[in-house]
């Protein structure tokens, strides 16, 4: 094969591939943020366990895939390639079939969309080919500006954006600090082994979130569950800058992410759950979209510092970069809570009284031995 037969190739795949992501949005959006509302029926309890239940699917996929993967290339990349182009092909039929069959039985979910008086009557009969196009234009651009404006004035806009933000990230287990990792002496096998930590830590996150909001709710559990990742990313940020030695600093910083997982799994729960609340359904796709979009801007950020800072020894400004997106998101979303609930914290009179009184018993008997 030649080098110009291997270029285009590449850049075919790589067409491809930007496709094929664009399409795995467009799914997320539709099944994932608006669908599992209406199956709900708009049910609190039954749109927890469902969003939980998808996102174990999700997470439980991403642990199998790359160790069966892993596995075959051992034996031979080939055989990988080809496994991987199999089950892929197999999982477009099965998932299409599963989405045709749930549009099927959910009658709601064949609503048709309402129909503007005003675009109805932009017909081919009373509009010329150029006008009917500068108007599409300018309909789209009106539309893109005002899917803007909805989402920045929408009361899910905090905890929204908080989210997005973690996206501008090099704190995971993805190609940017596996690289680093094994810059520093790590084994592939070390880091498969932490990435499957990491994975269970996410999907032990799908079944403490549900437990958590049906208790306190998802305004709250999201505050506890993003406190519980900037703890854990703080103390492993501050291992990572203080160790003189790369080994020891890489390995504080993989356990702190891992630990970290449970509060963000838990905490992007809770912040779809606000939205599915928040949203209309006739505004869910639209805000939905444009959160898709921010996810992936941050995601761009996120490589971009890589790019930036590319040798091994400036690892430490990305993972800075992170940590403050992480805190960021941390304040933006404090603020969602104090102007929502008028407080951050929740602890009535009562517990209070009881704590100081408590807290005076245990005084006194320790005075008096």
């Amino acid at each position: 094969m030649t080098p110009t037969v291997k270029a285009i190739n590449l850049i075919l795949l790589a067409t491809l591939s930007c496709i094929e992501k664009l399409c795995s949005i467009m799914n997320l959006v539709s099944i994932e943020r608006d669908w599992v509302v209406i199956i709900s029926r708009n049910n609190k309890s039954d749109l927890q366990v469902l969003n939980s239940q998808m996102r174990r699917i999700d997470l439980f996929c991403k642990l199998l895939g790359p160790l069966v993967i892993g596995f075959l290339d051992g034996f031979s990349t080939k055989i990988a390639v080809l496994t991987t182009f199999g089950w892929n092909v197999a999982s477009v039929v099965t998932e299409y079939y599963a989405i045709a069959k749930v549009y099927k039985i959910v009658p709601a979910l064949q609503r048709s969309p309402a129909v503007d008086d005003e675009d109805s009557e932009l017909t081919p009969t009373n509009l010329d080919s150029a006008h009917q196009s500068s108007r599409r234009v300018i309909d789209w651009v009106r539309s893109f500006f005002g899917g803007v404006l909805f989402y920045y004035h929408s009361p899910a806009f905090l905890p929204s954006l908080s989210a997005s933000l973690l996206y501008f990230t090099v704190l995971s287990f993805a190609g940017q600090m596996i690289t680093y990792l094994l810059s520093v002496g790590y084994t592939p096998t070390h880091i498969t082994i932490a990435r499957t930590v990491s994975v269970l830590s996410e999907i032990s996150a799908t079944w403490i979130a549900p437990k958590v909001m049906s208790r306190i709710g998802p305004i709250r559990s999201g505050i506890w569950f993003i406190s519980w990742q900037m703890i854990f990313l703080a103390v492993a940020v501050g291992i990572f800058w203080n160790s003189e030695q790369p080994l020891v600093a890489a390995s504080g910083l993989v356990g702190g992410v891992i630990l970290s997982r449970v509060g963000l799994r838990g905490f992007d729960l809770s912040t779809q759950i606000i939205v599915q609340e928040e949203i209309n359904s006739d505004h869910r796709g639209s805000f939905s979209s444009l959160e898709a979009s921010l996810q992936n801007a941050f995601e761009i950020c996120s490589y971009i510092s890589t790019i930036v800072f590319s040798k091994s020894d400036q690892f430490q400004w990305p993972v800075l970069m992170s940590a403050v997106a992480v805190f960021t998101a941390g304040g933006l979303y404090t603020a969602f809570v104090k102007e929502r609930r008028g407080h951050v914290l929740h602890m009535s009179p009562i517990y209070l009284k009881e704590r100081i009184k408590r807290s005076f018993e245990l005084s006194y008997e320790r005075f008096s031995q």
